[in-house]
């Protein structure tokens, strides 16, 4: 039933608009990146060892799950289709680099959906906790306890001068990656989301569009990490993202406060349009319902909608994509058109589902 829920399922618990700043936060992700001493990166590595990574961690995960209390699902990639592996990672529960070649790549997902272990990704293992809105403290001691139970039984590699040793530099040191979900319909309607992406590497963030195609943002939602790792220590890591995304926070509710100021028929103009198109609307294209989601969550966050929940946003935002829909209908071979046809249904079946 679980693992039926793994692919069928649509919510989530870190994107259920609830936390600080959950207005503009969508979720907050800690990701450890740990590698076994002796054993080449994957990308190095032959299939006999690859295997003996994944045979190692596969016997120490009932520790984690024990000291967790906590079932985690097991997926074997190499035994998955591919639209349950297009699903996982729609759901950001894996990358695209682990499904790449998925012999001997494996994933362990939290029964709460909150933490995911991917192995023979980049590096060996990579821990990734999240919770919803702007809370890294959460993820980050979740995180590190999987990272020492793992640790306890597991020889990682690790040097005195550069810390954790990683496949990449940039990730010398902790081996931690902090980053968020931002929504910014704001600064992208007043056109200030580029001074938000130029300034962004000058500070140590990188800042990317998370839906869309050709650099453009459809949904306008964007991810925010740090860039380094070497050279500070976890909180610092944690406390420079924090008080970069804060100011990016305060800049998207100014952009919304003039929004309502200044171009208030507009927007419930927009809004209202965006939620009757996602309520009687018979096919919706994949770039269009992301654009609709975007305003109708707004309108929520704005108190223009009123009675409709922002955390039906999480929801709908995985439940509208083209892997998840064809799961759905168990068809891996639907055309265009038929994704649809089957988006629009479904977003109007849980829209009248929150009503």
């Amino acid at each position: 039933m679980a693992e039926r829920e793994l692919f069928a399922g649509s919510h989530l618990a870190w994107l259920a608009a609830e936390g600080e700043d959950s207005d503009v936060v969508l979720a907050s992700r800690i990701c450890l990146a740990r590698n076994l001493r002796e054993i080449p990166f994957p990308n190095r590595a032959d299939l006999s060892q690859l295997a003996e990574v994944a045979e190692r961690t596969a016997a120490v995960l009932g520790d984690v799950e024990a000291a967790m209390e906590e079932p985690f699902d097991c997926v074997d990639l190499a035994k998955s289709t591919a639209i349950e592996q297009n699903v996982l990672w729609e759901k950001h529960l894996v990358s695209r680099a682990l499904l790449k070649n998925p012999v001997h790549r494996s994933v362990y997902i939290s029964n709460d959906r909150c933490t995911s272990i991917l192995v023979n990704e980049e590096n060996h293992l990579r821990i990734q906790t999240m919770a919803a809105g702007f809370d890294l403290k959460t993820p980050y001691e979740r995180a590190s306890c999987v990272d020492d139970l793992l640790e306890a039984k597991l020889d990682f590699a690790f040097d005195e001068s550069l810390g954790y040793l990683t496949s990449c530099p940039t990730d010398l040191g902790t081996g931690l990656r902090a980053s968020v979900m931002l929504h910014l319909p704001g600064l992208v309607y007043t056109e200030n989301i580029g001074n938000i992406l130029n300034i962004s590497p000058q500070i140590g963030l990188s800042m990317s569009a998370m839906y869309g195609e050709g650099g453009e943002s459809a949904g306008n939602v964007f991810a925010v990490a740090n860039k380094l790792s070497l050279g500070l220590t976890e909180r610092e890591l944690c406390d420079n993202l924090r008080i970069s995304v804060g100011e990016i926070v305060e800049q998207e509710r100014r952009a919304r406060k003039a929004l309502l100021l200044y171009d208030k028929d507009r927007l419930e103009d927009e809004v209202w349009r965006a939620y009757g198109v996602l309520h009687y609307a018979r096919a919706l294209g994949d770039a269009e319902t992301l654009a609709l989601l975007s305003r109708v969550r707004l309108g929520a966050d704005l108190g223009i909608l009123e009675g409709t929940s922002a955390s039906m946003f999480g929801d709908l935002l995985i439940a509208s994509r083209a892997n998840y829909l064809c799961g759905l209908a168990g068809n891996e071979n639907m055309s265009k058109n038929e994704i649809d046809r089957k988006r629009a249904e479904v977003v109007r079946r849980l829209l009248e589902n929150t009503a």
